[in-house]
């Protein structure tokens, strides 16, 4: 059986310094599901109770859009990242 993990060391990243992954946290505040959180294969959000806010560690992005897509609220401004950013497939 294929794991996630093994899966994801098989992708290489050239982070941005800003995110492309920008939530709207009035609507993610409101959110009861967080959906977000469950459907990123790269556990890219995370919701912070003390804070009362939606940490997004961009860099393990992974730019599938599960997000934007599974969003109900509609909070995520999802776009690519900056020309050589982002995430880069290799063959194993």
């Amino acid at each position: 059986m294929i794991n996630i993990d093994d899966l994801l060391a098989k992708v290489k990243y050239k982070p941005d310094t800003v995110s492309h992954l920008i939530p709207n946290m009035e609507l993610c505040k409101a959110c009861k599901n967080r959906v977000c959180e469950k459907i990123c294969p790269a556990k890219v959000y995370e919701w912070d109770e003390k804070e009362q806010k939606l940490q997004v560690t961009f860099e393990n992005c992974l730019e599938c859009g599960a997000c934007r897509v599974c969003c109900p609220h509609n909070a995520i401004d999802w776009n690519y990242p900056r020309a050589n950013k982002g995430i880069t497939y290799k063959n194993s």
